[in-house]
């Protein structure tokens, strides 16, 4: 009779992660103001080392402009346990197209980035015109782990 194995859990290589982080296009973004964590979906694009992302003007980026350092996540999931998670940890600059010349480089890279995503972004078909906040996600640090069944 075949016994069971558990699942075998390992740590990630930071190739590992930034190649989950290449692969997909939608995470989590956990931000924390006094006593209180919150966690968002969010669509993103990695590039460059930075994950960038669009968002818009509310209690989310007034939170992160009094605090920002956040955490995000990204998983893979294809059973109870056989998974892949990364978790960067790291500070967000917002920008603007009115942001200083030196950061305007970066706005301009970031709206390319995301209109590869999302067509129509900064034009007048963008479905979320709203968003016109771009932020850029320093990987301060990153760690990634994985389980799997398989032997």
């Amino acid at each position: 009779m075949p016994v069971d194995r558990g699942p075998v859990i390992r740590d990630l290589s930071r190739a590992d992660c930034e190649a989950i982080l290449t692969r997909h296009n939608m995470g989590r973004l956990a931000y924390a103001r006094d006593t209180r964590v919150d966690i968002e979906p969010i669509n993103y694009v990695f590039a460059d080392g930075w994950i960038y992302c669009r968002t818009s003007r509310g209690v989310k980026v007034a939170t992160i402009e009094h605090q920002r350092w956040v955490a995000f996540e990204v998983d893979e999931v294809d059973g109870l346990f056989d998974w892949r998670s990364v978790v960067v940890h790291g500070s967000v600059y917002f920008l603007t197209s009115d942001s200083p010349p030196v950061d305007q480089h970066s706005f301009a890279h970031g709206v390319d980035l995301l209109h590869d995503l999302v067509s129509g972004t900064g034009t007048e078909q963008d479905p979320v015109p709203f968003r016109q906040l771009v932020m850029r996600i320093h990987l301060d640090e990153v760690s990634g782990r994985a389980a799997s069944t398989r032997a």
